[in-house]
């Protein structure tokens, strides 16, 4: 069973987190099932950017992200070469490690 490292974020997951996770589950539902509240502002049908993370390790271990993420990703507040959408990017056999970013393009978050 792959573990999902969620790096400290001061606001979502302050001391951070090892999930267990599922190959095939998304990053974002892993995270959801586990208590943090990554955004999600088109409740997880890659219309927006609010789900943006950052795969730090394993990055490769996930399946390439399809035309229609990587045009989201252009639009995403502090875009990396390892950016997904975590709504989007399936876990596969390896560890990965996540860094969910400070900022998000959703201006008006209901949860911060």
């Amino acid at each position: 069973m792959p573990k999902l490292t969620i790096l400290p974020h001061e606001v979502i997951c302050p001391k951070g987190a090892l999930i267990d996770a599922s190959e095939g589950e998304t990053i974002l539902n892993a995270a959801l099932s586990s208590g943090i509240s990554i955004e999600h502002a088109c409740e997880k049908s890659c219309a927006c950017t609010t789900c943006h993370v950052i795969v730090r390790e394993g990055f490769f271990s996930i399946e390439e992200a399809e035309e229609n993420e990587e045009d989201y990703l252009d639009k995403a507040w502090g875009l990396e070469p390892e950016s997904r959408l975590s709504c989007q990017a399936k876990i596969a056999k390896d560890d990965l490690v996540i860094e969910i970013p400070k900022y998000t393009i959703n201006m008006v978050s209901e949860d911060h």
